[in-house]
């Protein structure tokens, strides 16, 4: 974090000081991590105390004290330890935020947004712009008005990039979120179905992810996906600089000869008004083009020469957890954990880029619920199981009772198909991931490819990382998974 003082933070955030003399506040630094998490506190830090609808921060003021925190904001005063007492935490984290970026002049500011598809995007901007100086982007999915505010309190005055994830569960989300971070390039990556159940359109969808667009100033660069109907449509909703990137033979920055090695990754030719160069992607599936494209448009407006693109492009490897993170196990089995989130679109990349891979066995998918989807949720679920038949998937396991109409979809789809497509997909319904765990210990076998594949909450992740290690109890952090390269 930018260094601030005790009493610089009161005076930013309107608080009031309390378990210490004012005249000692301006003796206090906080020059550690701003956290909600009292297990995440430092020395240096300031520790904010949020309430929640099950946990009330304030309680865990002094566990954050005993891990190095130097203060806590709070909506109370907590005996014993230095605080800034303020009405509303969320306004005054937002306003601690937004006077970090201020007093950063030289900070250029990076917002992406879509359906799917944003952490991994924000994830290879982040590596491709590293080289040029230092970028700070948020840990995991840490999009939301919490999640973007901590990202933000990560800057130091040497920082020159900052990268935001910009979620949205409803419109004007993303617009308060560019109120606290107000960004010079932004990237629409698409416009999908997920959270139409909160939305309750995909028109509403696109009307929330236009926001970020419409923030961005005159002079600043607004990255569209070209192959997009209503992502394009956004050229028309703000007054930066529009740069369309795709596929389509109009875009500014396009992927042509596009191919897919034996382990699903792409290469292909990127194409830019500034010259063309090879690109070979180290992650899994088709749809991480689309993203390639955004993050080169972004790279090349922050004055990155397109040979550098290219290579870190190139180089890129997984970053977060649980999105296309392939691990081959001792026994030659293959796990896809894809599961850290789905929706139709995500679901349907993640079949297809399984299905590119080169396989000696069988194809496994493991899928279990998709969540916020509303009244389509039933055919949402029908037509995925239908397309992971189609996709050529060996033997299909369906996890829990939201998705279990994909197991209609898929018997559907084998009965309308021929002989040979009734002979190779196998359905199953299991009601949990404990049950999914039996049947695929007793049944895989070497040369197997298995992928999962859900919303969060349905906990397929742990499911995968079970499998991965072979274990009844994974220990597994982050560090020990086995990321095939």
């Amino acid at each position: 974090m930018i260094p601030l003082s005790l009493a610089e933070v009161a005076a930013i955030t309107g608080g009031e000081l309390a378990g210490i003399p004012a005249a000692d506040a301006a003796d206090v630094v906080i020059d550690g991590p701003v956290v909600t998490d009292s297990r995440e506190a430092g020395p240096g830090s300031l520790y904010i105390a949020r309430i929640g609808e099950s946990m009330d921060g304030h309680a865990f003021v002094p566990a954050a004290a005993a891990a190095g925190a130097v203060a806590a904001l709070v909506t109370r005063p907590v005996e014993g330890f230095a605080c800034v007492v303020v009405d509303d935490d969320q306004r005054a984290f937002v306003a601690l935020a937004r006077h970090l970026v201020d007093i950063s002049p030289d900070l250029t500011v990076i917002g992406i947004t879509g359906s799917s598809g944003k952490t991994s995007t924000k994830d290879l901007v982040a590596d491709v712009l590293r080289g040029e100086g230092e970028t700070v982007a948020p840990v995991g999915s840490l999009n939301s008005e919490v999640g973007v505010p901590l990202t933000v309190c990560r800057i130091t005055p040497s920082t020159r990039f900052l990268v935001v994830e910009m979620g949205a569960r409803g419109i004007g989300h993303i617009r308060y979120l560019t109120q606290i971070v107000p960004p010079r390039i932004g990237a629409v990556l698409n416009v999908g179905v997920a959270h139409v159940g909160e939305f309750g359109s995909r028109e509403a969808i696109a009307t929330a992810k236009a926001e970020l667009v419409e923030a961005l100033p005159a002079g600043g660069v607004a990255v569209l996906n070209a192959d997009d109907v209503a992502v394009r449509a956004m050229a028309e909703r703000t007054d930066a600089d529009v740069v369309l990137v795709g596929e389509a033979e109009d875009a500014t920055v396009r992927a042509v000869d596009v191919d897919l090695d034996d382990e699903g990754r792409a290469r292909f030719r990127l194409v830019t008004p500034v010259g063309a160069a090879d690109v070979r992607l180290g992650l899994v599936g088709r749809h991480h083009v689309g993203n390639a494209l955004s993050v080169a448009a972004v790279a090349l407006a922050c004055g990155v020469g397109l040979a550098d693109v290219a290579a870190r492009l190139s180089a890129a490897r997984p970053t977060s957890r649980w999105r296309m993170e392939v691990t081959r196990r001792p026994d030659g089995v293959v796990v896809v954990n894809d599961a850290y989130n789905a929706n139709p679109d995500s679901m349907r990349a993640a079949l297809h880029a399984v299905r590119a891979m080169r396989v000696t066995a069988r194809r496994w998918a493991v899928l279990g619920s998709m969540l916020e989807l509303g009244e389509e949720a039933e055919a949402d679920h029908a037509d995925i199981g239908r397309e992971a038949v189609r996709s050529g998937i060996d033997e299909l396991v369906v996890v829990g009772e939201v998705a279990a109409p994909m197991v209609a979809g898929a018997l559907a789809e084998t009965r309308a198909g021929d002989a040979s497509a009734r002979a190779v997909t196998q359905v199953r319904h299991v009601a949990d991931a404990d049950a999914a765990y039996e049947l695929l210990t007793a049944e895989m076998r070497a040369g197997d490819v298995v992928l999962l594949k859900s919303s969060r909450d349905a906990g397929l992740r742990w499911l995968g990382e079970r499998i991965a290690t072979g274990s009844e109890n994974p220990e597994v952090s982050s560090t020990q998974a086995v990321v095939a390269r």
